[in-house]
């Protein structure tokens, strides 16, 4: 199968996803039943932008064309896939179905049930390549590897896959640098960057950098527009913990239903805790930030705009490495 006729192959499964077929509609049903955190409302989500940025003609050829042709000498790929939001391991099975590579594919136990629908529907469709794309829960005599991981699973990863070509991501976070004159829809727009998919993607925004006597309350206003997701029992229990945290040890707090506003210097924060510190040269501010390898995206004026973090583009490639090229250059 050509280029050509892959890229067909995925605009058709683009025309599945965005669509409504029982069988499709089952899938999510399963999906939600098998993790709690994969509501209807975010694998709708999630499969939108995958339609829309990953599966849509104009955007993949265009994409692919600044790559070379597959060499025709296929290789094993190794991919253990992330499982935090739905599907965040298409990307990488895109790559590699695209790159003519055989992928022996690793799913995390939070995403089997929308991954495993996609590569069977794509085996269904094109018997052919039903062989390509392998599910495997251990992936031994590969070529190459692809893994995503915590801090602490990477470190066995880099031990394990050294003597291969490899691509090994860590935990990755995302920060929006706010400077006061910020428009109301501009904060909701920020809200969705921190909210979706309940702050678990690397792309979420878990910290924000404020000025100087700052005026928290629009910013607050803007983030209840996803209060309603105080009403999800597991997003709630991590809301009441956290508070009860910051409550036991006497810690300063902000907070409205559904989110915790707390200063740290961490760029991490637990889930519905949202971090903040202040700064004083945005320049300075800015030149740390682009240096720092635990960020995946910045968020604000001049930088990834407000409301987009969660819409990654065909080269919006993880950790910042362009999986294609490393494919393609096996």
């Amino acid at each position: 199968m050509s280029s050509t006729e892959k890229v067909a192959a995925l605009v058709r499964l683009g025309q599945y996803l965005s669509g409504n077929d029982p069988a499709l509609q089952a899938v999510k049903d399963r999906a939600f039943q098998a993790n709690g955190w994969f509501t209807h409302e975010f694998i709708d989500l999630s499969l939108q932008n995958i339609c829309r940025y990953y599966l849509d003609e104009t955007r993949l050829n265009s994409w692919l064309a600044g790559y070379p042709a597959p060499s025709g000498n296929p290789r094993s790929v190794g991919i253990v896939a992330a499982g935090n939001i739905p599907l965040v391991g298409f990307h990488d099975w895109l790559c590699g179905f695209l790159s003519g590579h055989q992928v022996r594919l690793k799913l995390s136990s939070k995403d089997v049930v929308l991954m495993q629908h996609v590569i069977d529907k794509i085996s269904e469709w094109y018997p052919q390549y039903a062989q390509q794309t392998l599910v495997q829960e251990m992936l031994k005599n590969c070529d190459a590897y692809i893994a995503t991981g915590s801090n602490n699973s990477a470190r066995y990863f880099e031990y394990y896959f050294a003597q291969y070509p490899h691509i090994i991501r860590r935990n990755r976070t995302s920060v929006a640098i706010l400077d006061g004159t910020e428009t109301p829809e501009e904060l909701e727009a920020l809200a969705d960057d921190v909210m979706l998919y309940f702050g678990l993607g690397c792309r979420n925004v878990t910290k924000i950098f404020v000025p100087d006597e700052y005026n928290f309350e629009a910013l607050i206003k803007g983030l209840r527009k996803y209060s309603y997701l105080a009403d999800h029992h597991k997003y709630k229990n991590n809301y009441d913990y956290n508070l009860a945290l910051i409550l036991l040890n006497s810690g300063l707090y902000m907070a409205n239903d559904n989110i915790i506003l707390q200063e740290s210097a961490s760029l991490f924060s637990p889930l519905s805790v949202l971090h903040y510190s202040h700064y004083a040269d945005k320049n300075v501010l800015t030149e740390e930030l682009k240096v720092n390898n635990d960020l995946q995206c910045i968020v604000g004026h001049g930088f990834t705009p407000f409301g987009t973090a969660q819409q990654p583009s065909l080269s919006d490639f993880a950790d910042g490495v362009d999986t294609m090229q490393f494919l393609t250059g096996l």
